[in-house]
């Protein structure tokens, strides 16, 4: 079966697999113009166990299973890689097929989004046929690859090539340079032996070079020598050999060039470095750097007499070097002091009303052995709050948290390794903060090391109020949120919630934990196995769209249905489709159907006697209501009720002229009838006769014949 329109639908009932060897089977291709592909989005899917229905990708001759029927479940999308995609579907010849319904449209064809490269970066202009994506490294690194990748072919698009990597170079040559960076090569994973590398920088004619040491880290085994000029005859401005430290002022070239030289006996990890270096004019001092912080200045150019004041980033300080220093000389300009350093220091006093304690000599390593303190005070009336973002220290380190100004006072927290964000307040506004590492340092390795922000908080006697949450509601045990106080939340049907339920306000008047938060419910609950059968499970977390198939083992026989569908409901939990079957042995399902027919014999003879009594009486009871004999027997008259007996002396009755108009009043009762016989009267009782005469009686009828 061929579809060709650019959207529709694939419903297995509208078009039934057809027979083919010992199965049905039937295969739907669809086919869009090239340049696009076939969006299938799965509508609904009800399947049996061994039926296949399988997604496939065309290439040319080759098919690509692009998802089967394990992994197909309510809405779910699947493209194709081409402008054909296929639907296999096969069944059983003696069993009811399954049915599926798949909607598809037409998608254009892109080429996936390239990865960015490790150390760089990727601007893609359009992802289609045709469009290009630009790769560039960050200073001091090279690309490795081409620098553009075009998207090609409209049928199947692919990039030009492979994406290109960025890596530091063993050596290389700068020429007419201005800004850049030199750093540790990097090595190739399968290299063992040492290298040597050799970088050449040139300035610009007529003006001087500076580097600047932002880190040097070498192995006992490993050289550096930095030489005033282009060959290893020039001065050397440093040599790691003979340096008893590092040079991190940086050291400035006599003329327009410097050389490095870098030789490593092995690979070693603990190698790094990152030299940093500029080009500046003869006549100006070289734009200062500082990492970790900022510079202001009072001559972007840098002339004679401008100074620049440094500021560090939040955490760390000034070191080594004053905050302000000036351009000096003006027969060859330079600064008069070097530039300062900015380290996230071992400890300190602070007293800011918000601040950043980083660990020791952030953003690197901290070293082994370190013994710091941290002292935070703020305004007598407040206290503090503490949020840890970051930690990750070694099981040999401790980090403590005091909650006042000494070590002595109550410990808010302890920790040791890594561990999730963390959030504290004190009780005052003091707080003491201690970290120590361990001195050998060598078992457990080295952490990344910690962040954290306090900020002064007034003090009450309460907790802060926590907000309602979407999808739930909250209660609270105590009108004041007072120490002890506990709310908790929960969900509106259909969530599920994540966290915990009821927060507790604790004695520093901060919330047991953060709010939760509801979570729509995307699966069902296991609606249990079946005796004496087996099941089989298309997705075992349940989700929605899942599928349960069960079959009774041999001997028994199903009662309900045998296959039930997780769906979702815009209100409450997902639910199955039906109620869970029953596997019942064969012999007891017949007898049950041969009961139910007898009680069918018995039930359908009671059920016409039934109709036809009802009939009769109904029929009788209108004849009776509507008759016009209006027999006397059939009504009551209102004398009736009398029940005392009433004799008359005087006897009254009327004849007339012939005995056809004789009409007579008549007693209650036959018994007066007989008391009036040799009166005049011959009477006798006739029950239920009418009266020739039309005689009006009231009571037991009479005849009285007249003598």
């Amino acid at each position: 079966m061929s579809f060709y329109e650019p959207e529709g639908y694939i419903d297995s009932t509208d078009y039934p697999p057809l027979p083919r060897h010992s199965y049905l089977e039937c295969t739907y291709n669809v086919t869009v113009y090239t340049g696009y592909g076939v969006e299938l989005q799965v509508k609904s899917v009800n399947l049996s166990d061994g039926e296949v229905l399988s997604i496939r990708g065309v290439d040319g001759d080759a098919l690509v299973v692009l998802a089967n029927q394990t992994l197909l479940v309510e809405g779910q999308v699947i493209r194709s890689p081409t402008n054909t995609i296929s639907v296999y579907f096969r069944t059983f010849p003696d069993e009811a097929p399954g049915t599926f319904q798949l909607h598809y449209q037409v998608f254009m064809l892109s080429c996936n989004f390239p990865r960015r490269p490790d150390f760089g970066d990727v601007t893609v202009m359009d992802l289609h046929s045709g469009g290009v994506a630009h790769f560039h490294c960050h200073l001091g690194y090279e690309l490795q690859g081409p620098k553009a990748l075009t998207c090609i072919n409209a049928s199947r698009p692919h990039w030009s090539s492979p994406e290109p990597i960025c890596s530091a170079p063993c050596g290389g040559t700068v020429h007419n340079a201005t800004i850049g960076r030199v750093l540790s090569p990097s090595y190739p994973g399968n290299q063992t032996s040492g290298m040597a590398c050799v970088w050449s920088i040139e300035a610009p004619r007529g003006q001087k070079l500076h580097l600047h040491f932002e880190k040097l880290l070498l192995d006992e085994k490993d050289r550096m020598v930095v030489y005033s000029g282009d060959t290893n005859r020039s001065a050397v401005l440093y040599d790691s050999l003979r340096a008893d430290s590092v040079p991190f002022e940086g050291v400035i070239s006599d003329g327009s060039s410097i050389r490095i030289d870098f030789v490593a006996a092995e690979p070693a990890a603990a190698t790094a470095f990152n030299i940093r270096f500029e080009a500046f004019e003869r006549g100006h001092c070289y734009e200062p750097y500082i990492q970790n912080g900022n510079f202001t200045t009072s001559d972007p150019t840098y002339n004679l007499g401008t100074t620049v004041e440094f500021t560090c980033d939040p955490g760390h300080s000034l070191e080594q070097g004053p905050a302000v220093i000036e351009c000096v000389n003006m027969r060859d300009p330079y600064w008069n002091d070097t530039e300062p350093l900015c380290r996230a220091t071992c400890g300190g006093e602070l007293s800011a009303v918000a601040g950043v304690i980083l660990s020791p000599n952030w953003p690197e390593p901290y070293t082994e052995g370190e013994d710091c303190i941290w002292r935070v005070h703020v305004g007598e009336e407040k206290r503090l709050f503490l949020d840890i973002q970051l930690l990750n220290i070694t099981n040999s380190d401790i980090l403590t948290i005091y909650d006042g100004d000494e070590l002595t006072t109550r410990v808010l927290g302890q920790f040791v390794g890594s561990s999730g964000p963390q959030k504290l307040y004190s009780s005052s506004p003091d707080l003491t903060i201690q970290f120590h590492s361990d001195p050998a340092g060598l078992i457990f390795g080295k952490g990344q090391g910690f962040i954290m922000n306090y900020i002064e908080v007034s003090r009450n006697d309460s907790c802060s109020d926590l907000p309602e949450i979407q999808n739930g509601w909250k209660t609270t045990s105590h009108t004041e949120l007072v120490r002890g106080a506990k709310i908790t939340y929960q969900c509106d049907p259909g969530y599920d919630i994540v966290g915990s339920d009821t927060l507790t306000c604790q004695w520093d008047l901060s919330w047991s934990s953060d709010p939760p938060f509801c979570e729509k419910i995307m699966y069902c609950t296991d609606p249990g196995e079946v005796e004496h059968s087996t099941r089989l499970i298309s997705d075992p977390v349940l989700l929605v769209g899942t599928t349960i198939q069960y079959t009774c083992n041999a001997g028994f026989v199903l009662e309900g249905s045998s296959l039930l569908t997780c769906y979702s409901r815009e209100t409450g939990t997902p639910i199955w489709t039906s109620r869970l079957p029953h596997c019942v042995p064969e012999a007891a399902a017949e007898t049950s159907l041969e009961g139910g027919n007898m009680a069918l014999a018995i039930f359908i003879p009671v059920l016409i006697i039934s109709l036809l009594l009802g009939g009769a009486y109904i029929y009788i009871t209108r004849c009776r209501y509507y008759s016009s004999l209006r027999l006397p027997l059939m009504y009551s008259h209102p004398y009736s009720q009398i029940t005392v007996e009433t004799e008359f002396d005087n006897p009254i009755y009327e004849t007339g002229v012939s005995g056809r108009g004789a009409r007579a009043v008549l007693p209650r009762s036959a018994g007066w009838c007989e008391r009036r016989q040799g009166k005049g009267l011959s009477a006798s009782p006739l029950a239920g006769a009418a009266l020739p005469n039309q005689a009006v009686y009231h009571g037991s009828p009479c005849i009285w014949r007249l003598t």
